[in-house]
């Protein structure tokens, strides 16, 4: 009798044991939904689009709704999740002044006015870093208020070294992304034309092509040379492009260009590939490249250079004006994309209005995918 209840009692807890077993190797069902009825898109992936709504006349278009956006990424409509405009959302701007070189007579009121541009456009939890653009990139300040930003712009003093401009914008996304809030909206204003003298990966791919020749190249002669020179050169720059470009895609950042050298970028290839350079940043984040209409100032008549000098300053202020207009445009458009894309694929996106209305949307072209 009592071999048979021992029987009995181990009978029962073998059965327990193996339940309990069998339910924890099922898996556990993910939870999609909230406590308070929101879906979790667990095995989503979350994109953040910074789009930018204008009028004709560069005005800011602000109340819109999710419903007002049209989001295509491969073609493929995506269900939009959330849209926060830019009286909501924090900004984070990162200013670059390229200093190399840079001792005109414009040098002086390009600080001043970006100085009064952070102050009219930076609201108290809004912050801004200043860089240099020279023969490495340099933080002159770190986050900060719209005061010490202004102050710290003024400080900043022109000289004649090399630029290293990819490095520069490299650096400046990278400490976007490494030191700004989750959910701020992200800009990079660069003050350059867009050339590169001295980035590492130029000056190492130029200097290797030397290497690589080794004795040989004592037999060439010095059109040979520059040739090579160049296409060393322009080669790492296309590198650096892509590589500078997917940086500021992965920081979620907006670029925004103003070069100085106006429509004299195209007196040589170098100039041409530089605002080549400021135009794909920005029109694959969805900002703009400023190209001002500048007048010379370095005419043998002082009465019109001090014309031309006004004129310039004119035209330098309402650039500052009309991007304070698109960063208070500003949309951050989210959505959960759920399509299998390899880690790093560069994904299309395109983004519109359902009712256009003649606006202006100015958005990011793609992302890199980090799985």
């Amino acid at each position: 009798m009592k071999t048979s209840k021992l029987a009995a009692i181990f009978i029962i807890i073998f059965a327990f044991v193996f339940s309990v077993i069998a339910q924890t190797a099922k898996p556990t069902p993910t939870p999609n939904i909230e406590d308070d009825g929101d879906i979790i898109k667990v095995e989503s992936r979350l994109v953040v689009v910074p789009v930018s709504v204008t009028d004709a006349s560069g005005l800011p278009i602000t109340g819109l709704k999710p419903q007002d956006f049209r989001v295509l990424e491969e073609n493929k409509q995506q269900e939009i999740a959330q849209v926060s405009n830019a009286e909501k959302v924090p900004l984070e701007i990162a200013i670059l002044f390229d200093v190399s070189a840079s001792t005109d007579a414009m040098f002086q009121f390009e600080q001043e006015t970006a100085a009064k541009f952070l102050q009219e456009v930076m609201r108290p939890d809004d912050r801004a870093t200043i860089f240099t653009i020279g023969a490495k990139p340099v933080i002159v300040q770190g986050r900060d208020v719209a005061a010490k930003s202004a102050i710290a712009i003024k400080s900043i003093q022109p000289t004649k070294s090399y630029t290293a401009f990819y490095d520069s914008v490299f650096a400046a996304a990278d400490y976007l992304q490494k030191n700004a809030p989750q959910g701020r909206r992200k800009v990079v204003v660069v003050i350059s034309d867009g050339e590169d003298t001295n980035s590492e990966r130029i000056r190492k791919a130029i200097q290797n092509g030397y290497t690589g020749l080794g004795k040989k190249i004592d037999t060439l002669d010095s059109k040979s040379l520059y040739q090579l020179t160049v296409k060393n050169r322009n080669e790492a720059s296309a590198r650096e492009q892509n590589r500078v470009l997917q940086t500021l895609q992965n920081a979620d950042a907006v670029f925004y260009s103003i070069n100085p050298a106006g429509s004299s970028f195209q007196l040589n290839k170098i100039s041409q590939f530089g605002q080549s350079n400021l135009q794909k940043f920005a029109d694959e984040t969805g900002g703009t490249a400023f190209l001002p209409k500048f007048q010379p100032i370095n005419n043998k008549d002082p009465g019109q250079n001090s014309m031309n000098t006004r004129k310039n300053q004119e035209v330098l202020t309402m650039i500052f004006r009309q991007l304070a207009n698109e960063l208070q445009a500003q949309y951050l458009v989210q959505y959960y994309s759920e399509g299998e894309f390899a880690n790093n694929k560069y994904v299309k996106l395109d983004v519109s209005l359902n009712t256009p209305n003649k606006f202006r949307v100015r958005a990011r072209q793609g992302y890199f995918v980090k799985n």
